[in-house]
């Protein structure tokens, strides 16, 4: 066992390597975590490794990025650095998810060459919600593997979708009710044995040629979102972005992505939106009560003022 970082160590299975994430409590995307995992797949290849399994301790696989970097001195090596060095090694990248593949952790999962899941994980590109769109390639790799339909619905709405719905739409390609880890170094195995490509997303141009230049395909969604969205750029932009992975080269459509997620992170709607995200957290925590207080049961409550309000309290 090598320890990579504070946060990721390379552990060795026979000719497959194991790049373990362990930060808790979801495996955010912290620089550390950054740098761990680029060490950890250059290492791998350097020691001769037959393949290599990205899974993550705790609860979750990668749950998004590290939303407290936010707005501060980038440290370590960029997301896309890591993301280089997954799809372009060598050998097969493979990411063993269970909980929750989100934002930046779904992003990461898309740039292995294959994904195996646990039953009951959950899949998403929730940036939407905080006014931001998908960053780090997720706007031009989902529609590459589900389609640009089933890619705009999940980014403009941040809906997370489950396992037997993520494989039906290509995110996943092996579900496992077993031991998650197990599975993920059997897949390798076989992936090696049968001489598997290493298929990276980015290359994968089938699904989102049915809808080059089908403005009227863009056109319908943006109506049916209308009402909803009305007023706010992100879920605008987030479709703009999958309008360039249909009508572009990948990395083209990468530059698009690039400028209009600078345009929201500098924007007031987003500084807004993660502001109000920020203050329901922050209201969630009573300062002085220790995490180990006893939870009392409240089985009776009393509510003064018998006007429209009071009494719409009591009865709801």
């Amino acid at each position: 066992m090598t320890q990579l970082t504070e946060t990721v160590r390379l552990e060795t299975d026979g000719e497959i390597a194991l790049v373990i994430v362990d930060n808790p409590p979801v495996n955010a995307l912290s620089w550390h975590v950054r740098q761990g995992l680029l060490d950890g797949m250059t290492t791998a290849v350097s020691n001769g490794a037959a393949g290599i399994v990205l899974v993550c301790e705790g609860r979750t696989f990668i749950a998004g990025a590290d939303i407290s970097e936010f707005g501060g001195a980038p440290q370590g090596p960029s997301l896309q650095e890591v993301q280089d060095a997954m799809e372009n090694a060598p050998i097969p990248v493979i990411a063993a998810i269970h909980g929750t593949a989100l934002g930046g952790g779904l992003e990461v999962a898309l740039c292995a060459h294959y994904r195996v899941a646990v039953s009951g994980a959950k899949f998403g590109l929730p940036e939407v919600n905080l006014g931001l769109l998908p960053g780090a390639g997720g706007t031009q790799r989902l529609p590459r593997l589900a389609g640009v339909p089933k890619a705009l619905e999940m980014m403009t709405s941040g809906r997370h979708i489950g396992t037997a719905e993520a494989r039906e739409a290509g995110l996943v390609d092996e579900v496992t009710d077993g031991d998650l880890r197990e599975a993920a170094i059997a897949f390798a195995r076989r992936a090696i044995a049968e001489n598997m490509p290493l298929a990276r997303v980015r290359d994968r141009d089938e699904k989102v040629l049915e809808a080059r230049g089908n403005t009227e395909l863009f056109a319908k969604f943006r109506a049916s979102i209308a009402r909803k969205t009305r007023g706010f750029l992100a879920p605008e932009y987030n479709i703009q972005c999958v309008e360039a992975a249909a009508n572009l080269s990948f990395d083209e459509g990468l530059a698009v992505e690039r400028r209009l997620f600078n345009e929201l992170m500098t924007g007031p709607q987003s500084a807004a939106q993660r502001y109000a995200f920020f203050a329901e957290r922050a209201a969630n925590k009573v300062p002085d009560v220790p995490s180990d207080t006893p939870i009392v049961d409240v089985k009776h409550c009393g509510v003064l003022g018998a006007g429209t309000m009071g009494g719409g309290i009591a009865m709801n």
